[in-house]
């Protein structure tokens, strides 16, 4: 099947390893994609794990304020991990002809080479569907929760980078959030021609206050997983002026909340760290309005939505110096880059916004508003409906 150069709407079938009420970058990119393409008329069906073992009839979900199918296949939880479930892999391709029987997609879009989308990804190829491919992984995200012993983690990871290989190969594009990620992707899995993409935010939707702020609020928004390194946050915590009678604001859950909890009361800090876990989207707007900066530590970001809803948000930003948080960060203009895991570096470039004069504060800001432009939803929709057609990329 080919999809011709059109106005027409197309139907897109959506394939996702993790998707609502799952909360992280790859769930919160595909929701915001699918509402997007709803919203440009476009009839959208998303394929994603169910909450419990059960196949679910395919019913209108509204996510992100757009109603759209989803079709919800059986899934297990995996023990080691506080929420995400998965389909038996040797049932993939079982459910992708089910689902492919049923919604005769003109376009298939898989956000994951994993489960889900290696399924959809091979029988569409079979029946001549076109297939894009996005890619959110990172070796750190896939062995993160692993039970098993070192060498067993090399044989999956080799085997894993060979599934991904095939799969990808099965594409008419694959893509991935920035220049950076693309080109770690090339690399890691002999890929070519792999697009950088922004996930894309929408701007309208956050509430930039370019002020001095009275009080020193840094804040941290994710999942609390051992790559995003919160850990390194706090001990930078304990080394920054106590004149400056700075507060930290952590946003998210995870498996690893228990020992920063742990870890925030032996450095002496809890009165000074309020841990919110997950938040209404209204709440989180509110907490980033309100901050004076955003730190993040983590090392395995292929592009973080949560640095861009800060950057919406008019915050200066200080981040690891690694993977894709350097393409958002401009070291001088809109915040800070330090070395991954280094606590003294962190709270020196921490200090270097707390003490910035108003002037070059409301600079930082807006330097944060400038670079986000590039990033908005619009641009992103634009281009995977292009991409969609096989037609050419707009600039």
């Amino acid at each position: 099947m080919f999809v011709t150069s059109s106005d027409a709407p197309l139907k897109i079938l959506i394939g996702c390893d993790t998707f609502a009420p799952d909360i992280n970058g790859a769930a919160r990119f595909a929701e915001r994609l699918a509402a997007g393409l709803v919203q440009r008329g476009h009839d959208v069906h998303v394929v994603a794990p169910n909450t419990k073992y059960r196949r679910a009839t395919p019913a209108t979900e509204v996510i992100e304020g757009e109603p759209m199918t989803l079709h919800r296949l059986p899934s297990v939880r995996w023990m080691p991990h506080d929420w995400l479930r998965f389909v038996w892999p040797w049932r993939s391709t079982h459910y992708a002809r089910k689902v492919l029987d049923s919604v005769k997609p003109d376009i298939v879009h898989i956000q994951s080479h994993i489960i889900i989308g290696r399924g959809l990804a091979h029988v569409a190829a079979e029946r001549g569907i076109p297939v894009i491919a996005t890619n959110h992984v990172m070796a750190e995200n896939l062995l993160d929760h692993s039970m098993f012993p070192k060498f067993i983690d090399d044989l999956i990871l080799k085997w894993a980078l060979g599934e991904a290989k095939r799969t990808f190969d099965l594409t008419r594009a694959i893509t991935t959030p920035t220049r950076r990620a693309a080109d770690f992707l090339e690399q890691t899995i002999e890929v070519q021609g792999v697009i950088p993409i922004s996930c894309g935010i929408d701007r309208t939707q956050y509430t930039p206050v370019i002020a001095p702020r009275e009080k020193n609020r840094i804040i941290f928004v994710g999942r609390l997983t051992a790559e995003k390194q919160v850990e390194v946050i706090l001990q930078a915590m304990t080394k920054l002026d106590p004149a400056f009678e700075t507060t930290f604001d952590i946003v998210g859950g995870g498996d690893q909340r228990k020992n920063l909890e742990r870890l925030s009361a032996e450095l002496g800090l809890s009165d000074r760290v309020t841990f919110h876990g997950r938040t209404t989207d209204a709440e989180l707007r509110a907490l980033l309005s309100r901050a004076s900066l955003f730190v993040i530590a983590s090392i395995a970001e292929l592009q973080s939505i949560a640095t861009m809803e800060a950057m919406a948000s008019a915050l200066p930003i200080v981040a690891a110096n690694a993977v894709a948080l350097p393409h958002l960060v401009q070291s001088g203009e809109n915040g800070y880059l330090f070395e991954p895991g280094d606590a003294d570096e962190l709270a020196a470039r921490m200090t270097d916004v707390l003490t910035t004069s108003p002037e070059k504060y409301a600079r930082m800001q807006q330097a944060s508003l400038d670079g986000v432009l590039v990033h908005d939803i619009n641009r992103t929709l634009d281009t995977f409906e292009a991409l969609y057609r096989d037609e050419p990329l707009p600039e």
